[in-house]
């Protein structure tokens, strides 16, 4: 299984990059994880509902650009469906079962995902109704995607 999160913006904090290396070193058993980070676009204070268009649209072409053709597409969106660890590891288990080989997890900017992209996700997931910071959503994502291997193989991390 290849793991592919594509997240709009860079993270230069040591300690979350330190977090999501741990995640990675875990999860090596289990699956392959890239990471395919995007230049975001650069806000203004007072934008527009029309700047905002403009932002999300850019940023989402060059999410579109980076997904893969076969890849299983999962958005985090607020508004996405909310479920448990071990709905999240049943949802993992399902997609290899099916035959597909990849997923590619999708994270926002600041300003979230452009509709094009949200149409093109075959899954919208939400992991709270409070807004995180993209770098620590990435450590959330992370931890609960190796939850989830743990699950799946019946590992003792999980409890």
């Amino acid at each position: 299984m290849e793991i592919n999160i594509i997240s709009v913006g860079k993270i230069k904090e040591d300690f979350f990059k330190k977090a999501i290396d741990e995640y990675e070193k875990r999860l090596k058993a289990y699956c392959r994880v890239n990471f395919i980070e995007l230049k975001d676009e650069s806000e203004g204070k007072n934008l527009s509902d029309k700047d905002i268009d403009i932002i999300l649209d850019k940023e989402g072409k060059r999410i579109l650009e980076k997904i893969k053709e076969r890849s299983f597409i999962i958005v985090l969106d607020i508004k996405g469906r909310s479920i448990d660890s071990v709905e999240f590891s049943k949802k993992i288990n399902d997609i290899m079962l099916d035959g597909i080989s990849s997923i590619d997890f999708i994270i926002g900017g600041s300003l979230g995902i452009s509709q094009e992209v949200k149409d093109k996700a075959n899954y919208s997931l939400s992991f709270s109704k409070f807004t995180f910071p993209h770098k620590l959503m990435k450590v959330i994502l992370m931890e609960q995607i190796y939850r989830a291997f743990t699950i799946i193989n019946n590992k003792t991390y999980h409890k």
